[in-house]
Formats: C-alpha cells, sequence, structure tokens
C-alpha cells in the first residue's frame, strides 16, 4: 500500500493554503476520532471489571509506538507523545463513562 498523496506535505504560498491544507487534514483525523471511540467502546462492553480499564504497559506502549513513528518520520516525536498521553487519558475517561453506562440498572 503506499502513501495517501493527500498526506504529503505540499508546499503553499499562502496562509489560507496552510490552513486548507490542514482543515483537510483535521478532517481525516475526525473520521479515524469516531472509528477509534467505537473501539473504545466495544472494549468497555467486552471488559469485565472496571479495573480493567487503565492497561498502564498498554499506555506505554502506545505512547512509545507513536513517538516512535514520528521519529521514524523525522518529525516531532514530542507532539506525538503529548498528543497521545492526552487521546489516552480522554479514552479512558470515555471508556469508564461507557463501561458505567452499560452496567446502569435500568428501572
Amino acid at each position: 500500500m503506499g502513501i495517501d498523496k493527500s498526506l504529503e506535505v505540499q508546499h503553499c504560498e499562502s496562509m489560507a493554503q496552510v490552513r486548507a491544507c490542514i482543515d483537510a487534514i483535521d478532517n481525516k483525523i475526525f473520521e479515524l476520532l469516531a472509528a477509534r471511540s467505537g473501539y473504545i467502546a466495544q472494549a468497555a462492553r467486552i471488559k469485565q471489571h472496571v479495573d480493567q480499564i487503565v492497561d498502564l504497559d498498554r499506555v506505554e506502549f502506545i505512547v512509545r509506538r507513536a513517538s516512535d513513528a514520528m521519529a521514524a518520520r523525522d518529525a516531532p516525536a514530542d507532539i506525538a507523545e503529548s498528543t497521545y498521553r492526552t487521546l489516552i487519558g480522554a479514552s479512558i475517561a470515555f471508556e469508564q463513562r461507557e463501561f458505567a453506562r452499560l452496567r446502569a440498572v435500568k428501572n
């Protein structure tokens, strides 16, 4: 599978062009975040105990993987680390809410 040409950084002549490219990338990120959240919801359904939600070894694996992937692309690894720590924190909060919602006693 080749690189998605829409993800190659293009030379821009104006801030309008820069912003348009960033907006296009953000739209792809939104789609991916929605899909990722769907899998987080499935994890909340599959896990049997609330203490299974936070897996610190998995968190560190994901953060290292993201940082390494950025470094391999000559991109700032610290952006990946910060972004993924925030993403994982928000995902954990969502999974905890979803876990509780799925197990709420219905009257």
